[in-house]
């Protein structure tokens, strides 16, 4: 079966930063540039729906204010080059953002967020999808307050469109970098749509996660029988 919705959970920026001697912020920004090496090669394999959790809300609101502020300049950064990055029009990528990061991102990186939903609104090939300032338990939370006050009836159809995520497919494939050793999940991460993933935990940290990792995982996905449960 064929990949078609792979998502990547990058941890270990931090231990990358330590293990080497650096300040936590190098680390993230080491992950950052290595987010970009990797998503040129996940376009390569033409893999339609790719999700990246950038952050949970807890990772943006309760660590250090130093390593917090560091973090949102980082994403600024990143999607500065994103918006002037030519191969999402060349390569027809819908940019998308799930998540709360509209409470905690500062301004100017909120319009560039917007700038870059808006340019890429109409292309249709591939989307990208940035999970910021998220946490599942707060997306199925809303999605139970919204079917409570449109008074919905409970089905598995009016649950998904009341998600976030409505409007992705369900997850084929999680990648977790850096948790080999503790393979986990976090903040219910995406639960709706995670119920038949398979899962791919590596010890190797996310900046050192390099794209010939990534298709030997892949390409021993599309070599499995997916039986959903049955």
């Amino acid at each position: 079966m064929k990949l078609n919705h792979l998502v990547i959970i990058p941890d270990g920026n931090r231990r990358w930063a330590k293990k080497h001697f650096k300040e936590a912020s190098l680390g993230h920004e080491e992950g950052s540039l290595q987010f970009e090496k990797i998503y040129q090669k996940i376009v390569e394999i033409k893999i339609p729906y790719f999700s990246f959790w950038g952050a949970s809300y807890d990772n943006l609101t309760k660590r250090s204010p130093l390593e917090t502020e560091n973090l949102l300049n980082i994403f600024h950064k990143q999607f500065e080059r994103l918006l002037n990055d030519e191969r999402i029009m060349e390569e027809s990528i819908n940019v998308n953002f799930i998540g709360r990061w509209q409470e905690v991102f500062k301004k100017e990186t909120q319009e560039i967020i917007f700038k870059i939903i808006e340019k890429t609104k109409n292309n249709k090939k591939l989307v990208l999808t940035f999970l910021l300032a998220y946490n599942g338990t707060d997306e199925m939370i809303d999605a139970i307050k919204t079917i409570k006050e449109k008074d919905l009836e409970v089905n598995e159809k009016n649950i998904k469109e009341s998600l976030w995520t409505k409007n992705l497919p369900p997850v084929d494939l999680i990648i977790r970098t850096g948790a080999g050793e503790d393979p986990h999940n976090s903040a219910g991460f995406m639960m709706w749509d995670t119920a038949y993933s398979q899962l791919h935990f590596t010890e190797t940290l996310f900046p050192e996660f390099k794209e010939a990792e990534l298709e030997e995982i892949i390409n021993n996905f599309n070599l499995r029988e997916r039986r959903h449960g049955k």
